[in-house]
């Protein structure tokens, strides 16, 4: 059981951390070698590579809940939560979001071998803990891992509170965000997409956030991007700089 805790939440931060507020938002900067970290970690995941991950969730910030949108609700519930995955309209990497990122032949390799991540997870799982340690260690927490990622494309858009009268249906649910590390704000989120944390009140338990502070006083990520102040209600633009490079980065870091 100590084995599925610690595969589900070291895999759901490097989703959270990774995937999405890295690969797909850049909210902060960091090294070339912490960028592979990230890539791989989240690819372990089971949720395919962070090419296809964040190109989808860029398409999904610029038609949002439209039908453009790749897990639109307006399919339905089953289609917003799981079935887009399962579609032969969403199996490959979407063209032209993500040069910023495919530049880089090590994540271009992960993104097309998606399956080195989370086999290697699961033989190490096998190898510490045998039988019980593969069946739960690797596939319960991979299982459990995917719906609590999924809710947040369904779940997200029909229960919960709305602080910002954003132009889609995102909503804050506190219990996805205590299950997702943060990513249940899914309003402040929708509101502020380009900023890095997503619990804007002391109350809003956002642990990504917390783990992503702590990551930039030990100098591995900067230029971390933060809102205003906790009631900013300012929409900041989503940015995504052509010519930012982890190597010059991290040399002038």
């Amino acid at each position: 059981m100590i084995l599925c805790l610690v595969t589900y939440w070291g895999r759901m931060f490097f989703i959270t951390a990774g995937y999405h507020r890295y690969f797909s938002h850049r909210t902060y900067r960091t090294s070339r070698a912490f960028q592979f970290v990230l890539a791989f970690g989240g690819s372990t995941a089971a949720q395919k590579g962070p090419l296809w991950w964040a190109g989808h969730h860029r398409i999904h910030h610029r038609y949002t809940d439209t039908i453009e949108d790749p897990h639109t609700p307006r399919k339905g519930f089953w289609w917003s939560h799981v079935g887009w995955i399962l579609s032969r309209d969403t199996k490959d990497q979407p063209e032209s979001t993500m040069k910023d990122f495919a530049k880089y032949p090590e994540i271009r390799f992960i993104s097309k071998h998606d399956w080195i991540g989370p086999w290697s997870l699961a033989i190490a799982c096998f190898l510490i803990g045998g039988w019980p340690g593969l069946l739960i260690g690797f596939f319960l927490s991979t299982v459990l891992l995917w719906h609590s990622t999924f809710m947040i494309n369904s779940l997200a858009h029909v229960f919960g509170r709305r602080r910002f009268d954003t132009d889609d249906t995102s909503r804050n649910n506190a219990l996805l965000a205590v299950l997702t590390m943060g990513e249940g704000w899914h309003n402040n989120h929708h509101r502020q997409a380009s900023v890095c944390r997503q619990g804007l009140r002391w109350y809003e338990v956002d642990v990504t956030w917390y783990i992503l502070a702590l990551l930039e006083k030990l100098h591995i990520v900067w230029g971390v991007r933060r809102p205003r102040t906790a009631e900013d209600r300012i929409d900041l633009t989503e940015a995504h700089d052509e010519d930012f490079d982890p190597d010059r980065e991290s040399a002038a870091a």
